[in-house]
């Protein structure tokens, strides 16, 4: 599995997450900043976007963003949960196959 693979999965489920919390909750916040977040990702995946560190920076934003989230509701769904599969995400990213 390559890194882009990796950031490509973690996308599909960003936008997932999302797209369950507008319909589950109403939440257009969360909506809104999954694609927001997973069209930088998608940017950085496929090239357009030459940061070096781009998706790296971007996931520990998200990192940041899930746990600060977590902290205020201390419920694990669904902050704490997309918190793990970013701190997989990440790990899986610099893993040496």
């Amino acid at each position: 599995m390559t890194p882009d693979r990796v950031l490509w999965v973690y996308i599909v489920l960003l936008v997932v997450g999302g797209l369950v919390g507008w319909l589950k909750a109403g939440s257009k916040v969360s909506l809104v900043v999954s694609v927001l977040f997973a069209a930088a990702l998608s940017a950085c995946a496929l090239g357009w976007l030459q940061l070096p560190l781009g998706p790296d920076l971007l996931l520990v934003a998200l990192l940041l963003v899930f746990g600060w989230r977590l902290l205020k509701s201390k419920k694990f769904m669904p902050s704490g949960l997309m918190l793990a599969l970013t701190v997989v995400a990440l790990a899986l990213r610099h893993w040496r196959w």
